[in-house]
């Protein structure tokens, strides 16, 4: 999405704002410095103990289902507006991988948030920079965690890179997705991370997940100029 696509948007959600609330995934500009920063809407906090997500269609947050046990997600989490993740991620997954029939998991690309600050809710917007991610595959579909830092965080917005982020945290966090979807006793995992990449890999992924939305909702601009058309249209009649 281009400058004058992103200032449409903008244009376009100042004067609709005062009477409706933008829909988080479609409705909020991903901003013009992506993929080296992104916005980030967040679902879910490291306190909740139920697991929310957003719903697609209306643009609420929905409860999931109850945490597995005690297993807590450890930083604030959450999705990337106006990505998708399709077959342009998949086929980036593939060919990492060397795993055939990978798909996408046909959700916006999740995104965590490093931070020094205690956020307390969710339904919330936050400017992150990227610093790496992980390359994880639930099934047979294609489910990249983008790691992140909040931006202008005092103690971790010195981090450009996952290189930089100690070993013990990564680890925290591959545990919880690696975890967070088993059964008690269960033998077997649904979920595998294949790689732990950095800041570059991570902008692909943002990348190919943008291309992905594209491809699958159209420009968002040319959607709201339909919109526009059919409205200005139907006054006139």
């Amino acid at each position: 999405m281009d400058k004058k696509d992103s200032f449409i948007i903008d244009e376009m959600i100042k004067l609709i704002g005062p009477l409706f609330k933008a829909h988080p995934w479609h409705g909020v500009p991903i901003g013009d410095l992506a993929p080296r920063e992104v916005t980030a809407y967040i679902e879910l906090i490291p306190s909740d103990t139920i697991k929310y997500e957003l719903d697609k269609n209306t643009g609420y947050l929905k409860v999931d289902r109850p945490q597995q046990f005690s297993n807590i997600c450890p930083l604030i989490y959450g999705l990337i507006p106006q990505t998708y993740c399709a077959e342009e991620v998949a086929d980036l997954c593939s060919k990492a991988t060397g795993k055939e029939n990978v798909v996408g998991d046909k959700d916006p690309l999740d995104i965590c948030i490093i931070t020094e600050k205690t956020i307390s809710y969710s339904d919330i917007l936050v400017k992150a920079i990227p610093i790496g991610g992980f390359r994880l595959i639930d099934g047979s579909e294609a489910d990249d965690k983008i790691l992140s830092v909040m931006k202008e965080d005092a103690i971790y917005g010195q981090w450009k890179d996952l290189s930089e982020v100690p070993s013990s945290l990564i680890e925290r966090i591959k545990h919880y997705f690696l975890t967070y979807k088993d059964a008690p006793q269960s033998t077997k995992r649904k979920c595998e991370i294949t790689h732990i990449y950095g800041h570059e890999e991570a902008y692909q992924v943002i990348t190919r997940s943008q291309k992905d939305y594209l491809n699958h909702y159209g420009p968002l601009a040319e959607s709201l100029q339909h919109c526009k058309d059919v409205w200005k249209k139907n006054n006139e009649k």
